[in-house]
């Protein structure tokens, strides 16, 4: 059976899981906004949102008991193509803040909106933990 992935001290979620494990190890995180574990967002522009969305898929994760290295996939959906065009470097530098110099397998999509009305950017990731034990 498959175990629902909640980090500790995280607000509850509404409606969906933040993650789901399942018995042979690969853990699915479901989309991760750019709000604190309250559901707040403090950053108001894309590169904090973007920080705090993989701090956000970091915590899930761990959570599983795995590490950023666990991580095969990221998809990302994007509101503003442009904005993530031109601060690529420092989108790089955050990347690297949050996930070291890991890159798994990526797909950036464009989109008109996302259904927190102030996300910026929304990230969904797969990881493989391994069978436990």
């Amino acid at each position: 059976m498959h175990r629902i992935i909640h980090p500790e001290g995280w607000a509850p979620a509404r409606g969906y899981a933040n993650g789901v494990l399942t018995p042979d190890g690969r853990l699915y995180v479901g989309g991760q906004v750019g709000w604190t574990a309250d559901q707040r967002f403090e950053a108001k522009d894309f590169l904090g949102q973007m920080e705090q969305a993989l701090r956000n898929i970091r915590a899930v994760v761990e959570a599983a008991g795995g590490r950023p290295e666990h991580i095969v996939r990221l998809t990302w959906y994007v509101t503003d193509k442009r904005e993530y065009l031109a601060r690529q470097a420092e989108v790089g530098a955050a990347y690297r803040r949050v996930m070291g110099r890991h890159f798994p397998a990526m797909t950036m999509v464009v989109v008109s909106a996302l259904v927190e009305d102030a996300a910026l950017v929304e990230i969904e990731a797969t990881a493989e933990l391994g069978r436990p034990g």
